[in-house]
Protein backbone atom coordinates (compact mmCIF):
# COMPACT_ATOMS: atom_id res chain seq x y z
CA UNK A 1 0.00 0.00 0.00
CA UNK A 2 1.31 3.43 -0.92
CA UNK A 3 -0.01 6.68 0.45
CA UNK A 4 0.82 10.06 -1.05
CA UNK A 5 -0.02 13.13 1.01
CA UNK A 6 -0.29 16.56 -0.53
CA UNK A 7 -1.85 19.96 0.00
CA UNK A 8 0.45 21.44 2.60
CA UNK A 9 1.92 24.87 2.31
CA UNK A 10 2.26 28.28 3.89
CA UNK A 11 -0.92 29.98 5.06
CA UNK A 12 -1.71 32.93 7.29
CA UNK A 13 -3.41 32.44 10.60
CA UNK A 14 -7.16 32.20 10.09
CA UNK A 15 -6.78 30.63 6.69
CA UNK A 16 -7.71 27.17 5.44
CA UNK A 17 -6.02 24.27 3.76
CA UNK A 18 -7.23 20.92 2.56
CA UNK A 19 -4.80 18.05 2.76
CA UNK A 20 -5.24 15.07 0.47
CA UNK A 21 -3.88 11.56 0.69
CA UNK A 22 -4.01 9.36 -2.39
CA UNK A 23 -3.99 5.64 -1.72
CA UNK A 24 -2.79 2.95 -4.10
CA UNK A 25 -5.63 0.70 -2.99
CA UNK A 26 -9.28 1.15 -2.28
CA UNK A 27 -9.75 3.40 0.73
CA UNK A 28 -12.93 1.48 1.51
CA UNK A 29 -10.81 -1.52 2.55
CA UNK A 30 -9.02 0.02 5.50
CA UNK A 31 -10.23 -0.48 9.02
CA UNK A 32 -9.07 3.02 9.89
CA UNK A 33 -7.57 5.91 8.05
CA UNK A 34 -5.94 8.59 10.11
CA UNK A 35 -4.19 11.91 9.98
CA UNK A 36 -1.29 12.38 12.34
CA UNK A 37 1.01 15.30 12.76
CA UNK A 38 4.45 16.02 14.16
CA UNK A 39 4.94 19.58 15.32
CA UNK A 40 8.47 20.97 15.69
CA UNK A 41 10.15 19.46 18.74
CA UNK A 42 7.16 17.29 19.61
CA UNK A 43 6.09 13.70 19.29
CA UNK A 44 3.80 12.51 16.55
CA UNK A 45 0.16 12.79 17.57
CA UNK A 46 -3.16 11.65 16.21
CA UNK A 47 -5.33 14.38 14.70
CA UNK A 48 -8.35 12.61 13.22
CA UNK A 49 -9.70 9.19 12.30
CA UNK A 50 -12.25 7.79 9.89
CA UNK A 51 -13.39 4.19 10.08
CA UNK A 52 -14.29 1.80 7.29
CA UNK A 53 -17.97 2.55 7.76
CA UNK A 54 -17.34 6.28 7.71
CA UNK A 55 -17.49 7.18 11.37
CA UNK A 56 -15.21 10.08 12.15
CA UNK A 57 -13.41 11.38 15.19
CA UNK A 58 -11.33 14.52 15.55
CA UNK A 59 -9.12 14.92 18.58
CA UNK A 60 -10.24 17.59 21.03
CA UNK A 61 -7.47 20.03 20.13
CA UNK A 62 -8.81 20.38 16.60
CA UNK A 63 -12.48 19.66 17.02
CA UNK A 64 -14.62 22.29 15.33
CA UNK A 65 -11.81 23.41 13.02
CA UNK A 66 -10.66 20.23 11.28
CA UNK A 67 -12.76 17.70 9.38
CA UNK A 68 -11.68 14.31 8.10
CA UNK A 69 -13.38 12.75 5.11
CA UNK A 70 -12.83 10.14 2.47
CA UNK A 71 -13.83 9.73 -1.15
CA UNK A 72 -13.67 6.05 -2.00
CA UNK A 73 -14.36 6.61 -5.68
CA UNK A 74 -11.07 8.51 -5.85
CA UNK A 75 -9.26 6.44 -3.19
CA UNK A 76 -8.48 9.64 -1.35
CA UNK A 77 -8.48 10.77 2.25
CA UNK A 78 -8.86 14.43 3.16
CA UNK A 79 -8.28 16.74 6.08
CA UNK A 80 -10.05 20.07 5.83
CA UNK A 81 -8.35 22.53 8.15
CA UNK A 82 -10.07 25.82 8.89
CA UNK A 83 -9.19 28.79 11.09
CA UNK A 84 -5.59 27.70 11.16
CA UNK A 85 -3.37 28.83 14.00
CA UNK A 86 0.42 29.11 14.21
CA UNK A 87 0.43 26.13 16.57
CA UNK A 88 -1.01 24.02 13.75
CA UNK A 89 2.39 24.23 12.06
CA UNK A 90 3.56 20.65 11.62
CA UNK A 91 4.22 17.87 9.17
CA UNK A 92 0.96 16.04 8.61
CA UNK A 93 0.96 12.33 7.80
CA UNK A 94 -1.76 10.09 6.48
CA UNK A 95 -1.99 6.59 7.84
CA UNK A 96 -4.03 3.56 6.85
CA UNK A 97 -4.61 0.49 8.94
CA UNK A 98 -5.66 -2.94 7.78
CA UNK A 99 -3.61 -5.87 9.00
CA UNK A 100 -0.62 -3.55 8.97
CA UNK A 101 -0.14 0.16 9.39
CA UNK A 102 0.86 2.14 6.31
CA UNK A 103 2.25 5.67 6.22
CA UNK A 104 2.50 8.41 3.69
CA UNK A 105 5.53 10.66 3.44
CA UNK A 106 4.06 13.72 5.13
CA UNK A 107 3.17 17.19 3.97
CA UNK A 108 4.35 20.35 5.71
CA UNK A 109 1.85 22.91 6.90
CA UNK A 110 3.22 26.26 8.04
CA UNK A 111 0.89 28.80 9.59
CA UNK A 112 2.22 32.32 9.94
CA UNK A 113 0.92 34.77 12.51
Amino acid sequence: VQLQASGGGLVQAGGSLRLSCAASESTARFTFMNWYRRAPGKERELVATITRIGSTHVEESWKGRFTISREDARNELYLQMNNLKPEDTAVYYCNAVLKESYWGQGTLVTVSS
